[in-house]
């Protein structure tokens, strides 16, 4: 009798579902790996994705950038090389065929030593500088995650294969068709790497009053080159991305630490509660009272233990 060999994507699947046994977003003993299984659709969520691996092997998914809109599903990955606020929305799954997936955060201090073995080679510049991409993944590629998953079933193993296998998976990313994208996030003074600390600045001091000009001379670019690179990477100018961040935060302010609109509105950076309704009412179709007595009803009634996801990857 002929035994049928499971495929990587099915033996990847049973290993989540082993792990997650019901809807929900599961942190690992791999402190950089999270698996995620939900059994239904959703409405969009506020996400904030970091440089990070993110594999679909079941179900489908819609992220929204700026004013664009990725999606992927079963046997596609999603390679993000800078912190992106976002929305994400699982677009299909069901009891039968729950979404899952996996997302490993990359370490991005990693890189250049990597980079030192392999070389430069004959990577290409990106046809383009988005800081988010979805593509196929390859055989090798999807190896690698099978034997990152299999590692949650060995934890004595963990120790000494973890840093082999990251190594693996950062190459397969370096040396496939996105790699340049984080060479270039990792090449002091380059444009991507310089955007980079853009960022950074603005998710430390979002609720400060911006001055493009003040960042640009912290990043040393000119006012027009930092908005040109900074769009072409975020699809956001540095305001829309920094409102992003405050809307965001106050978001969680109001679920998690249960501030009321104003309060939240406050902390974030808004001297006007009535242009932190507007904005927020914008985002998220509602306004603030209204979005958040309606999360706060979902997740009550969610005797899965399914909680709404405000960040991941």
């Amino acid at each position: 009798m002929t035994t049928l060999r499971q495929t990587p994507r099915h033996e990847m699947i049973d290993i989540i579902a082993r792990i997650a046994e019901r809807d929900g977003d599961y942190a690992t003993v791999i402190p950089s790996l999270s698996v995620h299984r939900h059994s239904s659709t959703a409405t969009p969520n506020c996400a904030a994705y970091k440089p990070s691996l993110a594999i679909i092997v079941q179900g489908v998914k819609r992220v929204v950038l700026g004013d664009e809109t990725l999606v992927y599903g079963a046997s596609d990955y999603l390679l993000t090389s800078i912190d992106l606020p976002v929305l994400s929305q699982i677009s299909q799954a069901s009891p039968e065929e729950p979404y899952m997936s996996l997302a490993f955060q990359i370490d991005t201090g990693k890189i250049p030593a990597l980079l030192d073995l392999i070389g430069d080679g004959p990577t290409k510049s990106p046809a383009s500088p988005r800081g988010m991409t979805v593509s196929k993944i390859t055989p090798d590629l999807e190896d690698a995650a099978l034997r990152l998953l299999r590692l949650l079933e060995r934890p004595d193993d963990i120790a000494a294969l973890l840093p082999l296998i990251e190594q693996e998976l950062l190459y397969r990313l370096l040396i496939g068709p996105h790699g340049a994208r984080l060479r270039q996030m990792t090449t002091a003074e380059s444009q991507p790497h310089q955007i980079g600390r853009a960022v950074a600045w603005l998710k430390e001091h979002y609720s400060r009053p911006l001055r493009i000009d003040d960042l640009a001379s912290r990043v040393s670019m000119s006012v027009s080159s930092l908005h040109h690179h900074f769009k072409a990477i975020t699809a956001m100018s540095p305001l829309q991305y920094q409102k992003q961040l405050r809307l965001q935060e106050a978001r969680r302010l109001m679920l998690e630490e249960r501030l009321d609109a104003g309060d939240a509105g406050h902390q974030v950076g808004y001297e006007s509660q009535s242009q932190f309704s507007r904005e927020y009412a914008r985002q998220f179709g509602e306004p603030p009272a209204r979005d958040i007595g309606r999360v706060r009803r979902s997740l009550v009634g969610r005797l899965s233990g399914e909680r709404e996801m405000l960040s991941e990857g």
